[in-house]
């Protein structure tokens, strides 16, 4: 009975390296880059709360384009930012970073404050 059970472990340990190879594989060759979007706040007065990461277009990963994007940020006194201007970047890259950043929460202040973002693509 020693002998089966020590079968039985052996055989799930194998299937188990086998679906951790697997798993490696289908995330090496499936388009799953390291590629990163990197925030720099720059200037800002205000801390951020809760902030949500750019989604890296697929069309520019692909073709291995990144970039920087600055943009200024209207942040209202409950921190909520309410407007967003872009001053430079590739334009799908800042339609990306306009969209997560308006679903970013800074801390609360007694005004609306200006915060200047810059993002950096990193397709690689």
């Amino acid at each position: 009975m020693t002998e089966s059970l020590h079968s039985t472990w052996i055989a799930a340990a194998h299937k188990k390296a086998a679906v951790f190879l697997g798993l490696s594989l289908v995330l090496c060759f499936s388009g799953a880059s390291l590629s990163t979007a990197q925030v720099i706040k720059i200037g800002s007065g205000r801390k951020v709360v809760r902030s949500v990461s750019p989604e890296y277009p697929q069309s520019l990963k692909d073709m291995r384009i990144g970039g920087t994007v600055r943009l200024q940020l209207t942040v209202l006194a409950n921190g909520d930012v309410s407007k967003v201007e872009p001053r430079g970047g590739n334009p799908i890259l800042v339609e990306a970073a306009t969209k997560a950043v308006l679903k970013w929460k800074y801390v609360p202040a007694g005004s609306q404050s200006n915060e200047e973002v810059q993002i950096d693509f990193r397709p690689y």
